[in-house]
């Protein structure tokens, strides 16, 4: 997947070598599933089927059926319809007037799709938002990481400095989560006590939050300044960033003018911006320090950390963990009375303790964690930029694409393509469990990259994937040791899913 020839060393995610796949099978009445192997075929070679209808109008048409008309997925899945193709040409939002040119060859199953994580094939740059770029009035003037193409100098420095913040982390990971989480579980407690019912995921900001910073850079936001307003100010933010691709559902004459056409100006967040920065220049004077030793600027720095830690990390813990609660909820009592055995069991034949080797010996809780990134990606978009003319195969057929085509894959089909997957729109708890699940890995991709590579200043992969497996995997095994099972009800929002929990039964055995 990445180049083989880099400026610097490529280091591996600071986890990689604490991590195995290698699982014992157990013996469940949940399903598992086993990977298809590829048949050689000779496929017909095609042009990318649709259009982009007229300039202007076609991509406002796209828009509105995107949002208002057909809805997100059903945008999508119409047009694979109407094609009879999984590749196909599409406008995606925000079209006139944030992004100049709104026109991509969408890229909708297993095979297809991995072409975006090539860096040899395709380039990445100011393509993290998609079709357009946030103001870098939002990042302190800098062009953040995630907007560099691996070819540009900064982006290996930039990448090393989040493997070195990573490593530095390792040993303040397992307690400040226990920490942080416990705390989170007595609020909820508190909460279900007095209302017959809590909100997860307001806690679970709170808590994830806290945690980032106490397990990254050693501080305490309620000791600080910040106090309990991170939160907050990361979502103000992040919205602000993300906006042009939202819909928060206000009617469509307000939300279209509003969000849709024109940026929201980034001078009405800046004062909240400079509180988390000001608190993440304060807090992380060591990792500035090393910083400095790699060639960076402490203000650029900074404003990376800030990303990293706030839009990146905390992002996909405000989206994960919710999503991890509603698929477990979901599922029943069968599968929570399984994961609270294996857990404690685990831990129990390890000396009471929780660490990575214990983690190792859970194959179910493993599996129930890769199976929410398979089925729920945080970040559901990826886009890549054409570096040449080449062919594109999907299942079906072999498709042209021309130098500076934008390409546009929408992971969640992706990762649900039932040519890979059985029961591929179902939440399979055991699917990853055993030798065969362990072969359907690859097709995880929710880390920018398949779930069996990792990381380096080489590719575009997340620089902290092993720390989002191993903070989630951490969230499910403190949830079971504490209790034995619970309900919840689950409604969407803007970003991801919003639990409300209903019930938690303590634990018992």
């Amino acid at each position: 997947m990445a180049s083989t020839s880099l400026l610097f060393a490529t280091p591996r995610s600071p986890f990689t070598s604490r991590r195995c796949f290698t699982v014992r099978p157990i013996t469940a009445t949940l399903s598992k599933q086993t990977a298809k192997p590829a048949e050689p075929s000779k496929l017909p070679v095609r042009d990318v089927p649709g259009d982009y209808g007229l300039p202007f109008i076609g991509p406002i048409m796209d828009r509105l059926d995107y949002f208002y008309n057909q809805g997100r997925d059903k945008f999508f899945q119409s047009r694979m319809e109407k094609y009879k193709s999984t590749v196909f040409k599409a406008n995606m939002p925000p079209g006139p007037f944030i992004s100049k040119n709104p026109n991509v060859v969408v890229l909708l199953d297993g095979k297809s799709f991995p072409v975006l994580f090539d860096v040899t094939k395709v380039e990445k740059k100011d393509l993290f938002s998609g079709t357009y770029m946030p103001s870098t009035d939002l990042t302190g003037g800098y062009r953040i990481l995630s907007y560099l193409d691996p070819s540009e100098p900064s982006h290996s420095k930039l990448k090393n400095l989040l493997f070195f913040l990573l490593k530095s982390s390792r040993d303040k990971i397992f307690p400040e989560f226990h920490s942080c989480y416990t705390d989170m579980f007595e609020s909820l407690e508190t909460q279900l006590a007095k209302n017959g019912k809590a909100g997860f995921n307001d806690a679970n900001d709170q808590a994830g939050f806290n945690f980032l910073a106490r397990a990254y850079f050693g501080a305490n936001p309620p000791d600080t300044k910040l106090g309990s307003d991170g939160p907050g100010l990361v979502t103000k933010w992040v919205f602000f960033q993300l906006a042009p691709i939202l819909t928060v559902g206000l009617p469509r004459i307000v939300e279209e003018p509003l969000l849709h056409t024109f940026p929201l100006p980034p001078f009405l967040v800046k004062s909240d911006y400079q509180r988390l920065y000001d608190f993440f220049n304060e807090s992380s004077k060591s990792i500035l320090d090393e910083a400095e030793k790699m060639g960076i600027s402490r203000d650029e720095a900074c404003h990376n950390l800030v990303f990293a830690t706030c839009f990146n990390s905390f992002g996909g813990i405000k989206i994960l963990f919710p999503s991890i609660l509603k698929w477990i909820g979901s599922s029943g009592s069968e599968l929570q009375a399984q994961l609270a055995k294996e857990i404690r069991s685990a831990i129990k034949s390890n000396g009471g303790k929780l660490t990575m080797a214990a983690m190792e010996q859970m194959p179910l809780m493993k599996s129930v964690v890769y199976e929410a990134l398979r089925i729920n990606p945080s970040v559901p978009f990826q886009y890549g930029r054409a570096k040449a003319d080449m062919v594109i195969e999907s299942h079906d057929a072999a498709f042209r694409v021309k130098k500076g085509d934008m390409l546009f894959g929408f992971q969640p089909f992706a990762t649900r393509d039932p040519k890979i997957f059985g029961q591929a729109e179902e939440f399979v708890p055991g699917r990853f469990v055993g030798e065969e699940g362990e072969k359907l890995l690859t097709h995880v991709l929710w880390s920018n990259g398949p779930e069996t590579e990792s990381p380096t200043v080489g590719n575009k992969q997340c620089a902290g994937k092993e720390f989002v497996v191993l903070v989630s995997r951490l969230f499910v095994v403190e949830f079971f040791l504490r209790y034995d099972s619970f309900s919840v009800e689950v409604a969407a929002s803007s970003l991801g899913d919003a639990v409300t929990v209903t019930a938690l039964k303590r634990a018992s055995f």
